[in-house]
């Protein structure tokens, strides 16, 4: 599907906690709670073993940042015409403190990249981990 993405949509390529992967075409002004709904409406037939309840719990994860419901690809500055990749995680919440302590809210502004890049592979893990042990 990249190869023809219409100019004026963004193509997402989302990927699962088992490493299935589905592409999907959004407008701009399309927030994550509308992305998390069509979704959970279009389940693809592949993903079955991954359906969630409700697309409530489903969050997308961009650049290791959790997303807010309200928040547009538009104001994510996504480029039109590609294809850009994120996570799609089922959660009732926003990540608990991670192991090392501290929240894994994905705001780690004041870290240095080396910092940034080690708790958002925490915060990663400890998603791992739940769908592991639960």
């Amino acid at each position: 599907m990249s190869s023809n993405v219409p100019a004026d949509m963004i193509n997402l390529r989302l990927i699962l906690v088992s490493g299935k992967t589905k592409e999907f075409l959004f407008s701009p002004n399309d927030s994550a709670s509308d992305i998390a709904k069509h979704v959970y409406d279009n389940w693809p037939m592949d993903w079955e073993e991954e359906q969630v309840s409700s697309p409530n719990i489903l969050r997308l994860i961009y650049q290791g940042r959790f997303l807010h419901g309200n928040v547009t690809l538009g104001a994510l500055k996504l480029p039109f015409g590609k294809t850009t990749v994120m996570h799609l995680v089922a959660r009732e919440t926003l990540p608990e403190p991670n192991s090392q302590g501290k929240p894994c809210t994905g705001d780690v502004s004041p870290l240095s990249h080396r910092d940034r890049r080690s708790e958002m592979a925490w915060c990663f893990l400890d998603i791992l981990r739940e769908r592991e042990f639960s």
